[in-house]
């Protein structure tokens, strides 16, 4: 069951208990079935070990959010005596939750610690849940709501989540020369626009004195502009040429933004399309009735030349390839882009008997009942 939460038609609060928590059981499942993805494309080269990684590392926070936002709403739809609201998801674009639930997420996280020096334990939470049951024989509602929440703190303090902006971090992948290191830079943020999580790459060399991560004054400033620059509207040759420009000893050589979602659910989403039709059809069993779009965008540097700074001295810039098909570089900003879509056995053989247009160049991860992850194009 959902119920409208905000002016926007587009965003609906599941108020229904049991949906709520298949919702969120739904979701554990699917970031499960990305990881192993992820695992699919380091096997073939697409991903080096280090980008699974890093991948693998935003999906387990994506699942610890979940498993924070499914204790804070346990109790939904429940008699709590206190209003507390219900899981706003966007039922009409993403199928993720609103951005708004992570911002009020963050600004919970700010205060765990002294909601829960005014809590009692859970171990005394259960021992008055246990008295109400036997000696009252009465739910204990009140009891399982106030544990729900502790539950829900603790989760917040132990971190590792994934807020709406997550800062950037450097790997060290290699030196090319004592004077020229090797850094992968990633960061992620929450699309507020589209609530979607976007994860983005950047392969860079650094020809600085003082190694990048380690520089008190590039790092900061580099951080800043990048998550300045994370904005889903914003071309990937805008962001890569304006850090290029803006700092003379950073070289970015490829940059890759990765879109996890829209998902599609026949019984939680609205979105039209054909993914709706081949779900409808599919009729798959509860857990099995969803699908999820994975694009990836990829620029990258063709060559280099150099450029007159000041008097007496060059510095690098990057000329980055563009699509060559039919200029559509020029528009959409990037090398390469590839759509993928993840879904389970059903809707794929649906997907196939269909066969819509625009999917032919869709590559297909299909999920096996047994949890294993076939690739087709």
């Amino acid at each position: 069951m959902t119920d409208p939460v905000t002016p926007d038609r587009d965003h609906v609060g599941l108020t229904d208990p049991f949906a709520s928590r298949r919702y969120f059981k739904k979701f554990e499942s699917i970031i499960g079935h990305m990881t192993r993805v992820a695992g699919v494309m380091e096997a073939e080269g697409s991903l080096s070990k280090d980008e699974v990684k890093v991948l693998t590392r935003y999906g387990a926070a994506l699942s610890y959010t979940f498993r924070a936002l499914s204790l804070k709403y346990l109790l939904v739809g429940r008699d709590t005596g206190r209003f507390f609201g219900s899981l706003a998801i966007d039922a009409h674009e993403s199928g993720f939750p609103v951005a708004a639930e992570l911002l009020t997420m963050a600004n919970d996280a700010q205060q765990a610690a002294r909601h829960l020096d005014n809590m009692p334990s859970a171990e005394a939470l259960k021992d008055q849940m246990v008295r109400q049951i036997i000696g009252d024989l009465e739910l204990p509602t009140k009891l399982q709501f106030a544990l729900s929440q502790r539950l829900y703190y603790e989760e917040l303090l132990r971190g590792h989540l994934f807020w709406a902006q997550n800062d950037p971090q450097a790997v060290w992948t290699g030196n090319l020369s004592e004077q020229r290191r090797r850094f992968l830079l990633h960061w992620a943020v929450y699309d507020s626009q589209i609530n979607l999580p976007t994860i983005y790459l950047m392969e860079v060399e650094d020809t600085g004195k003082t190694a990048l991560p380690k520089d008190q004054n590039r790092w900061p400033e580099a951080q800043a502009h990048l998550m300045a620059q994370s904005l889903g509207g914003l071309k990937l040759l805008t962001i890569a040429q304006g850090f290029d420009r803006d700092f003379d000893d950073l070289h970015p050589k490829r940059l890759r933004r990765f879109h996890i979602g829209p998902m599609y659910s026949h019984a939680y989403t609205a979105q039209s399309g054909p993914l709706r039709e081949v779900l409808a059809e599919a009729k798959s069993p509860e857990g099995q009735d969803w699908a999820l779009v994975w694009t990836t965008e990829d620029l990258e540097s063709e060559r280099v030349i150099e450029e007159r700074a000041g008097w007496f001295s060059k510095v690098e810039r990057q000329v980055f390839a563009l699509d060559p098909f039919a200029g559509r570089g020029v528009d959409t900003g990037a090398t390469r882009t590839e759509r993928s879509i993840i879904l389970p056995q059903r809707p794929y053989q649906v997907l196939e008997e269909k066969n819509p247009p625009g999917f032919a160049s869709v590559r297909k991860f299909v999920v096996s009942p047994q949890g294993r992850v076939l690739s087709y194009r």
